[in-house]
C-alpha cells in the first residue's frame, strides 16, 4: 500500500495561481502511475492530470490544458501539480492517486482544497 499526502490548496483569486504536492510513502517500489483528480459537491470526480512515474509521461484532461502542469520528483517520492490562469470552474476538492501496473487507482490522498474566487 502507498500513503499518499497532499498539500497547497486554498483560496485564491481568479487569475492566480496555486501548486499541489502529493508526498508518497510505503510502497513508493510499486507505483505505476500517479494522478490528480478533483471533485466538487454534487459532480462527478474528474481525472485532472497523471503521470507516468518510471517515464515521465503525462496526460491532461481538455478542460486544464496549457495551465496545469504535472511534474515528479522521484528521489523525494513527491508529484506536483503546478496551476496558473486559475478560474472559478476549478474549484474541487484536489485528490492525488497512486496506481500499481496492473491495478487501477487503489491507493488515494485525503484532499486538499481549492477555492479559487471570481
Amino acid at each position: 500500500q502507498v500513503q499518499l499526502v497532499e498539500s497547497g490548496g486554498g483560496l485564491v483569486q481568479a487569475g492566480g495561481s496555486l501548486r499541489l504536492s502529493c508526498a508518497a510513502s510505503g510502497r513508493t517500489f510499486s507505483i505505476y502511475r500517479m494522478g490528480w483528480f478533483r471533485q466538487d459537491p454534487g459532480k462527478e470526480r474528474e481525472s485532472v492530470a497523471s503521470i507516468g512515474w518510471s517515464d515521465g509521461n503525462t496526460y491532461y484532461a481538455d478542460s486544464v490544458k496549457g495551465r496545469f502542469t504535472i511534474s515528479r520528483d522521484n528521489a523525494k517520492n513527491t508529484m506536483y501539480l503546478q496551476m496558473v490562469s486559475l478560474k472559478s470552474e476549478d474549484t474541487a476538492v484536489y485528490y492525488c492517486a497512486a496506481r500499481t501496473r496492473t491495478l487501477g487507482y487503489n491507493d488515494w490522498g485525503q484532499g486538499t482544497q481549492v477555492t479559487v474566487s471570481s
